[in-house]
């Protein structure tokens, strides 16, 4: 939701930044790459102990996997460039869940539907964007719905941030995302049938 409302207000920055590392000589893959690995590196920071820094380096992931986006607009997209995007995304997620999982053991129940309910809205929400002959922005159709990747991100940050909280965090974000799946297959239902 934030992802599609708000972007107009962080837009210019997110360009600016998209523009400087284009005048630099970055490549759109390789800003998707680093966004990786500083993402990916989330879990592990978080279960060495130290859960601010890991918010700020999924932050800081999450910046750099928007500034890949506008910097493949202002070039040119490629297919492989989404499919790493996409791909990456995922685990950097994961990355996060199983930090989580290995510092919060009783949360490992919540944080497995978790896992499901991301994978259920995702399935429909690539599978939409595959099939639909609407246009968007993107390299493909971008369904929007309550959970984008800004809704992720501060929930991951409340369950890394705010531990006591930890399993009802995540329960949060289970039920948040089966609404987003829910949303997604009736927007699907209206558009391709």
């Amino acid at each position: 939701m934030l992802d599609t409302h708000a972007r107009k207000w962080v837009q210019p920055g997110i360009e600016t930044t998209a523009r400087s590392f284009l005048k630099a000589g970055f490549t759109p893959n390789g800003v998707t790459v680093a966004a990786f690995i500083i993402g990916g590196g989330t879990g592990i920071v978080y279960y060495a102990g130290f859960p601010i820094l890991a918010v700020l380096l999924l932050w800081l992931s999450g910046f750099l996997d928007a500034v890949d986006g506008s910097m493949a607009r202002l070039t040119k997209t490629s297919p492989f460039g989404t499919v790493m995007d996409v791909t990456f995304d995922r685990i950097v997620e994961i990355s996060v869940i199983l930090g989580v999982a290995a510092v919060h053991p009783k949360a490992m129940w919540p944080l497995l539907l978790l896992s499901v309910s991301i994978i259920i809205s995702m399935t429909i929400f690539l599978t939409v964007g595959a099939v639909s002959e609407k246009e968007s922005g993107k390299s493909f159709y971008y369904q929007a719905g309550l959970a984008e990747r800004t809704e992720g991100f501060i929930l991951f940050s409340l369950m890394m941030l705010f531990p006591s909280i930890v399993v009802w965090t995540t329960l949060l974000f289970v039920a948040v995302e089966l609404f987003t799946g829910f949303q997604r297959f009736a927007e699907a239902k209206r558009l391709l049938s």
